[in-house]
């Protein structure tokens, strides 16, 4: 573009040809806006992403690929290959993102403002082609035997990816030995999907009016499906392991720890209410006599008032 600029350009009648051109002439520079803080060593190209990255500015996403007017300088030197420095502004945000150049790796790093989204992997775990190293091309080149042995390994790793080669041309070719077939394939295909969407959409959009609500509706799924039949059913979800454990702990808590017997509330609050009708020791005397009546002997001597008032506990040798 630069040495574009002189053509078709209106030169001024007190133009100096001595002045060496027309642009030290008006005084100004061949980028004119680009080249405006030049006196600092910088100048403004056209930088494009070279991977994806992630602004730290707005968290946001910045594609491989999109282009910024970047401040391009010199900062040191890689042997005899010159080192620079872009800087540019996110398109999104007030932030600055920095990136400089590693020949020695053939990469650009990230200095500042932003960190690369990693999706590198190593080329040799999906069987692809990797060129060879310099260290490697080097050793090749002085050891005879290295190359040898070098040259055996790659023998060996084709005849063992052989098959998978083949499989894959196989599959490859039934695929697409047909093309109008594969075509007509793919149509049903996208042509049921596009039709089970609208399906959706338009139940959607039914049960929305029915139910006069604005929101988006998401994907009905199993368990969604699961807890809607048991709120039909007036059902609780199953309990997990810790609800289990304190329901049992409550039941074993309010069951009585005596042995079984026939005593019962009614029997206690009846035992009561006789207790508090009794006002005097006759009257203690004749219920303790009416209770012995029937005892043999040996236990009418020493009644149990308790017993025969309060509750029936168990038998009387059990409570001796």
């Amino acid at each position: 573009m630069g040495e574009r600029k002189g053509t078709n350009k209106y030169y001024p009648p007190d133009y100096d040809p001595k002045a060496g051109g027309l642009n030290k002439f008006l005084g100004t520079h061949a980028l004119r806006e680009r080249a405006r803080k030049i006196h600092l060593g910088i100048i403004i190209v056209r930088f494009e992403m070279p991977y994806n990255i992630w602004c730290e500015g707005c968290n946001n996403h910045i594609g491989m690929g999109v282009r910024y007017n970047a401040e391009k300088t010199k900062i040191g030197m890689y042997y005899t290959t010159p080192l620079y420095q872009f800087k540019m502004k996110c398109h999104l945000c007030d932030n600055h993102i920095v990136i400089k150049t590693d020949p020695g790796n053939l990469e650009y790093v990230i200095v500042s403002g932003a960190r690369r989204q990693e999706n590198r992997w190593d080329p040799t775990q999906n069987e692809q082609i990797v060129p060879e190293t310099k260290e490697t091309q080097k050793r090749m080149f002085d050891d005879s035997m290295f190359k040898l042995e070098h040259g055996s390994e790659d023998k060996s790793s084709y005849e063992s990816a052989k098959p998978r080669l083949i499989q894959l041309f196989n599959r490859n070719e039934s695929n697409w030995s047909d093309d109008y077939s594969a075509n007509q394939r793919l149509r049903q295909i996208f042509r049921k999907q596009n039709y089970d969407v609208k399906q959706a959409v338009s139940q959607d959009n039914v049960l929305l009016k029915k139910s006069s609500l604005d929101i988006p509706l998401l994907a009905e799924t199993e368990e969604d499906k699961k807890m809607a039949s048991l709120l039909s059913l007036k059902l609780k979800p199953s309990k997990d392991i810790t609800e289990n454990t304190e329901s049992l702990r409550r039941k074993i808590i309010s069951t009585s720890s005596l042995p079984t017997s026939n005593f019962s509330i009614a029997k206690e609050i009846k035992a009561v209410k006789f207790l508090s009708s009794c006002t005097t020791k006759k009257d203690l005397g004749i219920v303790k006599r009416s209770h012995c009546a029937s005892t043999p002997p040996e236990t009418s001597k020493k009644p149990k008032l308790s017993n025969s008032l309060v509750g029936d506990y168990g038998s009387d040798s059990e409570s001796d």
